[in-house]
């Protein structure tokens, strides 16, 4: 059996006046992804704060985040879906400025596939 790939993740914890901002792609029911948190892929050579900023950025379309702390690292086995195991580097972050209870948003993937929508 081949060996399994691992690979660098990031979770953001956003926290702002006692609540986490949570969300939901929209194309997909509840059952198959759940609520979520903002994450993605470190890229080769970064530091895992940068990107845990740039996907917070992404994903909800939202600026003024900062890192509030590293909370730690953990190893997920993502079997059967990809034989692969993401080194997942989590972050607590938190916003400053206004935003509204809702909103929507997107991921576009630098291009390449197209946009996850998210709410």
């Amino acid at each position: 059996m081949p060996e399994k790939v691992v690979t660098n993740k990031v979770l953001c914890y956003v926290v702002r006046e006692g609540h986490l901002l949570v969300f939901r792609h929209i194309d997909f029911s509840y059952e198959e992804v759940g609520i979520q948190v903002p994450g993605g892929s470190v890229r080769p050579g970064e530091d895992p704060a940068d990107p845990a900023l740039r996907e917070a950025r992404e994903e909800t379309g939202l600026t003024g985040f900062s890192v509030v702390r590293m909370l730690g690292e953990v190893e997920y086995d993502v079997s059967p879906l990809r034989f692969e195991i993401q080194r997942r580097h989590v972050f607590e972050l938190t916003l400053n400025g206004a935003t509204p209870e809702r909103w929507a948003s997107q991921e576009d993937h630098d291009g390449e596939r197209e946009p996850t929508r998210f709410e």
